[in-house]
């Protein structure tokens, strides 16, 4: 009986150590195929993004026209830069920019979502209706499209002229065609759109039930209950839009018909980087320009990620 009882936890104890011995060769041959899989990634990721970015960080500090051998020059490229009076002007036209089309464009975005969150006939029509021009906003045909548009004596000066308004068309008035890119990023206000719908969506109907029988009205309870409840998704559209609105190019590139003018009215950051880059084959100070759009960019995020302490309100845990 004592050999017994002493030979069958002996077993079993032995069980879990096979278990782990073999474990381990099933456990490496999971790892290796999920590097497997990863591997396109990974290699996507180490030749399109990570080498390109490396070999700017390095361009950025030399004299290379993509022809000759790149030559050290430390800071030139940077000092250059704040004495160029051009890239003075891209820094305010894309800062005009982004300070005037993102927050008309979210404001549109929002507008919209707050009308299509209510049921109504033909919803999902106007959902798809109203995305569509995301879908196809940032096409090189659109910017053909939206150049013939604001071109003098086309549809919209013919318009304005109707009612009195005199300016011709903007596409060829240095005050008014950067208005134009404007109207073009506002125009394209779906995505935002549906991610306020998505929001919107998951504010407890409780609360506005509760607001009716206080008493508020409707501005009231969308400052009060809509605006503090979908301030999370309110952020991330912020976040998201003025990013993409320090990369604009294809539109100020089309638009201006390849000069981003007229006299630098749309000579956007991204659009004096590429002049630099490939017309002007200065490809260590557009590589420069680049690096300095990345700090810039990630100071503007920084700087929202400090100020949503201040207004954006998450649910309990949420965060």
């Amino acid at each position: 009986m004592t050999l017994v009882k002493d030979s069958v936890p002996a077993s079993r104890a032995a069980r879990p150590a096979a278990t782990a011995r073999t474990g381990r060769p099933g456990r490496r041959r999971e790892n290796l195929a999920g590097y497997l899989f990863m591997s396109p990634w990974i290699a996507g990721f180490l030749l399109l993004t990570a080498g390109p970015m490396i070999a700017s960080l390095y361009f950025a500090f030399t004299d290379y026209n993509l022809f000759n051998t790149p030559k050290w020059v430390g800071f030139d490229n940077f000092t250059k830069m704040f004495d160029d009076p051009r890239w003075q002007k891209s820094v305010e036209v894309t800062a005009k920019y982004v300070v005037i089309g993102t927050p008309l464009k979210l404001l549109l975005a929002l507008g919209v979502a707050l009308l299509l969150a209510q049921s109504r006939r033909g919803q999902a029509f106007y959902r798809a209706a109203f995305y569509a021009p995301s879908l196809i906003g940032a096409s090189v045909s659109v910017g053909f499209v939206w150049r013939s548009l604001f071109s003098d004596g086309a549809v919209v000066d013919r318009t304005q002229s109707f009612f009195g308004w005199h300016v011709g068309g903007w596409v060829g008035n240095a005050d008014w065609v950067l208005y134009c890119l404007v109207a073009l990023t506002v125009w394209q206000f779906g995505a935002p759109m549906v991610i306020f719908l998505a929001g919107l969506k998951q504010v407890p109907r409780e609360l506005y039930e509760a607001a009716e029988v206080d008493g508020a009205g409707p501005l009231r309870k969308f400052w009060n209950i809509t605006l503090p409840m979908i301030s999370p998704v309110l952020f991330f559209n912020v976040l998201l839009e003025t990013i993409h609105s320090f990369q604009i190019f294809g539109s100020a590139y089309v638009v201006s018909n390849t000069s981003c003018g007229p006299a630098d009215a749309t000579l956007v950051y991204t659009c004096y980087l590429y002049q630099q880059g490939f017309k002007n084959s200065q490809m260590g100070f557009a590589a420069a320009m680049a690096w300095m759009l990345l700090l810039a960019v990630t100071l503007v995020t920084a700087v929202l990620f400090w100020s949503q302490k201040k207004w954006v309100h998450y649910e309990e845990g949420a965060r």
